[in-house]
């Protein structure tokens, strides 16, 4: 059976991640707050910012404002969508 998981992103019940998806303490509250599905749409979201504002992950800058936007993604007032862009539609 899968774990599961009280999603702070969707609010409600759902598939747990396998495995914490970040290092350290952010991972580890992902892991324990986050569904599949919820990361699914980070995964998204992280693609359209690094797309979007021409983001290179293995600049430390790009980086840390990755795990910002991650942060207020999951547990703040949610991730900007970059100026000029649209959202995908399911």
């Amino acid at each position: 059976m899968s774990r599961m998981v009280h999603c702070v992103k969707l609010n409600k019940e759902a598939e747990g991640l396998a495995s914490a998806p970040y290092p350290g303490e952010l991972g580890q509250k992902i892991f324990e707050n986050v569904s599949k599905e919820a990361w699914q749409q980070w995964m998204q979201q992280q693609t359209m910012l690094i797309n979007e504002n021409r983001l290179s992950v293995i600049n430390p800058e790009h980086r840390k404002f990755l795990e910002a936007e991650m942060e207020k993604f999951f547990f703040g007032e949610g991730s900007a969508t970059p100026e000029g862009s649209t959202p995908p539609t399911e």
